[in-house]
């Protein structure tokens, strides 16, 4: 973890919500994490890593909270522990999502997790019973960071996120395209994320002295290692994003502008879970989806824009990506609530 990594305010405020009403040790909380109280109040605010993660080990030691007060019931300490030691022993990743959300139901009340698989696609939904709205907020989207983040570090690599959808509304984040992917909606009818089913026939590759290693640092694993704003995958993201496609870099281009060697940047890729060919692909993705859901341009022109030269290639590729076709996914979000 390096200290330029980042953390937006929201996900602060997330862990502190239960002492909204405490003042003096909401500041004292924060303060042993070396975070100003000021900062609560600034939306555009962001805090380093290395005091997120303080943070986050102090809140659910003074709260006795693996789930920062957001449920009813809640999840003592030692809960994400036990969790996590039965998962390791699962041979694949889908067997050890299930038991994941199986795990988590015997402590929260109010947040269950359902796995459905349906061919190439697979949905993680959120059935909530919180009446707070703020709770539920948070609740819901702690839960699911929980467990695409579990699903990552369990399969050891960044698992791509094609849609994502939440029941609340709320204002859209930096963060929030590397979190859920490009394809995102709030004040949706369900909560849940929409990713590829192949990624559950991984195997699970942690162990127990990994899982030791992991618990010692989760919160950066969680939060900041596979979904890191700051890291050479988004930086990589983020550099294809603001360029056409045609403008794209090589491997060769791309590790020069970062003045890094290919083997380097490669490796460095690799201990982010990802690969400069798939990061190609999630950006042609991303930017499909998105036109099919925002804009009135034709499938033959978004096809273009993501660089195919024949519609039938990226029809092929698209339905590679999602399990559809780009028509249907054109019919099924114009269709569905708005972000």
């Amino acid at each position: 973890m390096r200290e330029k990594d980042s953390v937006s305010i929201y996900f602060v405020q997330l862990i502190v919500h239960a002492l909204r009403d405490e003042p003096l040790r909401l500041q004292s909380v924060l303060e042993a994490a070396d975070i100003d109280m000021a900062l609560l109040d600034d939306p555009t605010a962001r805090v380093s890593a290395s005091a997120f993660a303080a943070l986050w080990l102090i809140q659910i030691k003074e709260l006795d909270d693996e789930f920062f007060a957001l449920d009813s019931h809640g999840m003592p300490l030692g809960s994400f522990a036990l969790i996590c030691r039965s998962l390791i022993q699962e041979p694949n990743l889908e067997k050890a999502l299930r038991q994941c959300m199986a795990n988590f139901a015997l402590f929260l009340r109010d947040f269950r997790g359902s796995l459905v698989v349906r061919g190439a696609r697979a949905v993680i939904a959120v059935d909530t019973q919180a009446v707070d709205p703020v709770k539920r907020r948070f609740g819901e989207e702690t839960f699911l960071l929980l467990m695409i983040s579990l699903l990552c570090w369990l399969g050891g690599r960044r698992i791509s996120i094609d849609r994502a959808q939440f029941c609340h509304q709320r204002e859209r984040l930096s963060d929030d395209a590397l979190l859920w992917g490009f394809n995102l909606t709030f004040a949706a009818a369900t909560t849940e994320i929409e990713f590829s089913s192949h990624y559950l026939r991984l195997p699970v590759v942690q162990s127990l002295p990994s899982l030791k290693t992991f618990l010692r640092t989760a919160p950066q694993w969680l939060v900041i290692r596979f979904r890191n704003q700051r890291g050479l995958a988004a930086q990589v993201y983020q550099r294809l994003r603001a360029s056409q496609y045609g403008h794209w870099p090589t491997l060769l281009e791309m590790a020069d502008e970062l003045k890094l060697s290919p083997t380097t940047f490669r490796r460095r890729l690799e201990r982010e879970g990802c690969a400069f060919q798939g990061i190609k692909d999630d950006v042609r993705r991303g930017i499909a989806q998105q036109k099919l859901r925002e804009t009135d341009m034709s499938v033959v022109e978004i096809a273009s824009l993501v660089g195919f030269q024949e519609p039938s290639a990226f029809h092929r590729a698209f339905k590679k990506w999602t399990g559809e076709s780009p028509g249907h996914f054109r019919t099924a979000v114009s269709s569905g609530p708005k972000g």
